[in-house]
């Protein structure tokens, strides 16, 4: 382009304006009714695909033929060709013949512009069905560039500005819709439309390796590779998964937070590893030790064990292997030679008296051995097969006890592993726990485990080697093929057999680790959308001896009301008990609320005879008991300083356990999730892994849950999507600058609150409109206008009075917006013109948001009309009418926890010495692991219900699950099975879920 005169260019330019555009209007007319009565579900703007039609015309322009054959591949998506149109182009063409020697530069141009405009990894063939060819258009689409090139190339650049001036009418990518594909699935066998996203094929990895990452992202999570290209490109777009998970539910097939959280783990591990590639390959680079074989090698690793077994040759330090040492003396070439022509292969000409390693035939042959074990350890299609041959047979992991172990080890740490002494499973059966177990004995020192592979493995291996990949091109003497044999078995046992056990462990542990983490924060999870209890005055008694019961009172608003201490447990119980009752009188409180640490057991028995003894009438006294795992750490940190200065820490924890029970998921937050104790080998696992999973699943919980932006704390906001310490501590500092609110349009005014973070954290923020109301009201006869709020500005309509300078204090007016109804749904931002578009549809106005008659009215039209259907017609998808429906019908102050269980309150106590087998009972679930379910059936102790107890039919058909799994807070009903009061264990049997 930059060689082109500049006559050169403005006759291109003249050129498409005149002749090509007039020419592209007649044919995007024509072909846009055929496209409607072809593809009723496509969308109906598809203006890159018939913008590329002039292009082919103006860069063939050689035979009336080749423009017969460039029209039918632009037409291929309606089956039909216009003969009248066909003559034109004839014509034309025989116009420019004339003129050709002057227009060279001029077809170079625009053959340049069509490679550019074009997507490299599309070939539309002309074979292909009508349905392949809309899909194939639909993505050209979708993937089309069209400023940028329009900016490089001068002859384009007035049809592509056209083009772009139409598509800028059009939502935008975030917010608007996408080229539609047709995709198979189980509810939906015939295929359903699902939106993609832009360029989803084509991404560029910051690191570039030979595997396609989306290829392998597929195969790895058995996804589809559009759903993985999706989600590479919304995670590099910085979009969260509880954003992804809610307003983008059509872009990764209606994917759930776990299932996404897995895919973004197993992402930044192929991530990770094609980083260390590229650092092992500068390293190598810079020792002068890089060949071409070894880049390839390098490049192919997948994973840390293939990348550890090519590069720790050539690592620092090391003094190289067999096989190094034998190229040093220059018998690789003999090792080809066998291979490739071993007829001419002469050993003895390799001999050197004087050289060591070099001196005998006999160290000859082994030097040629020792280079082709590790050419065969080191070839991609050997590796394969072999681990194609692994996945075919039964392999054995076992374990037993180390000699050293039993003389220095502690007898109770032995005992521990006493079920793994002797112990043998399959690796296609193990289970998870079992590997995790098995792995701490062996760090302990503890367990000598061990992976046994059958011989049949090494057997196929060195028929296939011989026989296929590794067999000589021509005859080989009998010593030579010796040689071979004696290379595949040592390359099998020295080098393949070692690489074949770390992988098999690697992947045990992997999955093991992972499952224990996705156990964690499933526990997590259920932990805190515990349903609240709110509205009640709550007493919270932290145990204890020596030091006494802590007690706190708080309101039903979480505000400490009172505070003390009592000796229930030092002889003194009686005197203590007026104490009490004259607390609860006083504030009204009826609700005790004990945590589950030391004295527990004796402070439940202590107010349970009281409450059966009628202690406390007029008032009916019920108590719960709850996990008060974390209390203790909370007490004393900086947010709990902050939050409750000058109180004892001791009554902090008082005052946290009584608000676990007022709301659970706000004061859990509060606290680092591994110290919450709901999940199983938590030190074992990557605890890199375990934060990020855990910390993720705080943030999904928060943001789905949401928060009123004018009364939530900043620990609780700093953990909605999108948002951070310092982005809460800014809206905190604006809210109590400012006041209240009134429009999530006002977030945009917070420092340090982009786009991208008001795109994220926008729909899971709520504005109570009754609360605004009444501030509204409050602030009606006050002089001026009032701060941060509107009152007589339509809808919409921004009201800017900006202060200049640059110090701005407390009583500055800033910019306000008036109260928009949809800011208190789940509604986003981003839908809110198609929600009022809904709303006109059945006749309603945003007043009427979570009144029953709007429920009634949107379940009529939902009857009448069909979802589908409303959804094509406000031009978006079903999940995001969906969330629209859900927003406009629940009612204000919604909380989906209520569908959630409370805590157990209890008036009287069973002891374990009570307990008989056969007995049924209710308990609720303490914790889940991967081997049985804990449950706590109020004895003091909790029951274990065996893995194999949890099947599918007992199960809850109303709750979805992606595993046979229960959560924390879940209401069961158990038999006991077996009692061991001497070890104080209780087995039990699960009846149903309650």
């Amino acid at each position: 382009m930059a060689s082109l005169p500049r006559r050169a260019k403005a006759k291109v330019q003249t050129t498409v304006s005149k002749d090509e555009f007039s020419f592209f209007s007649e044919l995007s007319s024509a072909s846009e009714e055929d496209d409607k009565e072809d593809s009723a579900w496509e969308p109906q703007k598809k203006v890159p695909r018939s913008l590329k039609r002039p292009v082919p015309k103006e860069s063939k322009l050689r035979k009336a033929p080749r423009v017969k054959n460039t029209r039918q591949m632009s037409d291929g998506l309606e089956g039909v060709t216009v003969k009248e149109e066909l003559d034109d182009s004839v014509a034309i063409d025989d116009v420019v013949l004339e003129d050709r020697k002057n227009k060279l530069d001029t077809v170079q141009t625009l053959k340049t512009a069509k490679r550019k405009q074009k997507n490299p990894t599309q070939s539309p063939s002309f074979q292909r069905t009508k349905k392949l060819k809309v899909d194939e258009e639909t993505n050209k689409a979708s993937n089309f560039k069209s400023e940028n090139d329009s900016a490089e190339i001068p002859s384009t650049s007035t049809m592509w500005e056209v083009a772009c001036k139409k598509e800028g009418d059009e939502d935008d990518y975030t917010y608007g819709q996408f080229p539609l594909k047709k995709i198979k699935t189980e509810t939906c066998p015939q295929g359903q439309p699902v939106r993609l996203l832009p360029n989803s094929k084509n991404i560029v990895e910051d690191v570039e390796m030979n595997w396609d990452i989306v290829q392998v992202l597929s195969e790895r999570t058995n996804l589809e590779p559009w759903i993985c290209a999706n989600i590479i490109r919304l995670f590099n777009d910085d979009n969260t998964i509880p954003f992804i998970i809610r307003y983008r539910k059509e872009l990764i097939n209606n994917l759930d937070a776990d299932s996404l959280r897995e895919v973004q783990q197993t992402l930044e591990e192929l991530r990770t590893v094609a980083k260390k590639v590229h650092s092992t390959i500068q390293k190598i680079k810079k020792e002068g030790k890089m060949t071409e074989c070894l880049l390839k090698a390098l490049l192919n690793c997948k994973t840390f064990e293939e990348l550890e077994h090519v590069s720790s040759p050539y690592k620092t330090g090391s003094k190289g292997t067999k096989a190094q040492r034998a190229r040093q003396l220059g018998l690789e070439g003999a090792a080809r030679t066998l291979l490739e022509n071993p007829g001419e292969l002469n050993l003895l000409s390799y001999i050197q008296p004087n050289a060591k390693g070099l001196s005998t035939l006999k160290d000859i042959e082994t030097g040629v051995q020792h280079i082709l074990a590790d050419m065969i350890a080191k070839d991609r299609d050997t590796l394969d097969f072999v681990r194609k041959s692994c996945q075919n047979t039964l392999i054995c992991i076992q374990s037993s006890l180390t000699k050293t172990s039993i003389k220095k080890a502690n007898e109770k740490d032995v005992d521990k592993f006493i079920l793994y002494q002797n112990f043998s499973c399959n690796i296609s059966s193990i289970q998870h726990h079992q590997v995790l177990a098995i792995n701490r004995g062996e760090n302990l020192k503890i367990l000598t485990v061990k992976v046994n592979i059958p011989d049949r493995v090494k057997d196929q291996f060195c028929r296939w080697c011989i026989q296929n990949r590794w067999r000589p091109r021509s005859f080989a003497r009998p010593e030579l093929m010796e040689i071979l044999q004696n290379s595949l078995n040592d390359s099998f046992k020295r080098l393949i057999y070692p690489l074949l056990c770390r992988e098999l462990r690697a992947k045990l542990t992997s999955d093991a680790e992972k499952e224990s983490v996705m156990m964690f924060g499933r526990n997590l999870r259920q932990l805190l959308l515990t349903s609240p209890v709110p509205g009640r005055i709550l007493m919270g008694v932290d145990p204890g001896y020596k030091h006494g019961c802590k007690l706190a009172i708080i309101s039903p608003t979480s505000q400490i009301l009172h505070t003390d201490v009592v000796y229930l447990h030092c002889g003194q119980g009686f005197r203590e008990a007026e104490k009490i009752k004259r607390l609860l009188l006083k504030f009204n409180c009826s609700t005790v609320v004990i945590g589950n640490g030391t004295a527990c057991r004796e402070t439940e028995a202590y107010f349970a005879d009281l409450i059966m003894k009628n202690y406390f009438a007029p008032l009916d006294v019920v108590y719960c008991i709850v996990s008060e795992a974390g209390a203790s750490i909370y007490s004393v940190s900086p947010e709990a300083n902050k939050e409750m200065p000058g109180l004892d820490p001791n009554l902090r924890s008082a005052v946290s356990i009584a608000r676990r029970v007022q709301d659970p998921l706000a004061e859990l937050v509060k606290i680092e999730p591994k110290h919450i104790g709901v999940g199983m080998y938590q030190h074992d696992v990557s605890q890199t892994l375990l934060k990020a999973t855990l910390d993720s699943v705080v943030e999904e919980c928060v943001s789905f849950v949401g928060v009123d932006i004018n009364i939530c704390s900043e620990v609780l906001l700093r953990h909605i999507a999108g948002l951070n310490a310092n982005r809460a501590k800014n809206i905190i500092e604006w809210r109590e600058e400012n006041g209240p609110f009134i429009n999530r349009e006002q977030l945009k005014k917070v420092k340090g609150l982009g786009p991208k973070s008001f795109q994220q954290c926008a729909g899971f923020i709520r504005i109570n409109q009754d609360y605004i109301r009444t501030f509204c009201s409050q602030h009606s006869e006050s002089a001026g206008p009032i701060q941060g709020v509107a009152v007589t500005a339509p809808a919409g309509v921004e009201v800017t009075n900006e202060k200049q300078g640059k110090k701005k204090s407390k009583t500055a007016v800033t910019a306000g917006l008036t109260p928009n109804p949809l800011d208190q749904t789940c509604i986003h931002p981003e839908s809110y013109d198609i929600a009022k578009r809904f709303l006109s549809f059945i006749g309603e106005t945003l007043c009427e948001i979570g009144k029953p008659e709007m429920q009634q009215k949107i379940n009529l039209f939902l009857q009448k009309e069909g979802i589908k259907k409303i959804a094509e017609r406000l031009q978006t998808a079903v999940p995001t009418l969906q969330i629209i429906i859900d927003g406009l019908s629940q009612p204000e102050s919604f909380d989906f926890r209520t569908d959630f269980d409370k805590p157990d309150f209890k008036r009287s106590i069973v002891c374990l010495e009570d307990l008989q087998v056969g007995t049924v009972l209710t308990g609720r679930v303490e914790n889940a692991t991967l081997f049985g379910i804990f449950v706590d059936i109020g004895v003091g102790k909790a029951g274990l219900i065996p893995i194999r107890n949890v099947t599918q039919a007992k199960l809850s058909k109303t709750k979805k699950r992606r595993s046979l799994q229960l959560g924390p807070g879940e209401k069961v009903e158990v038999q006991v099975l077996n009692i061991d009061v001497p070890r104080s264990r209780i087995t039990l049997d699960l009846i149903r879920v309650l």
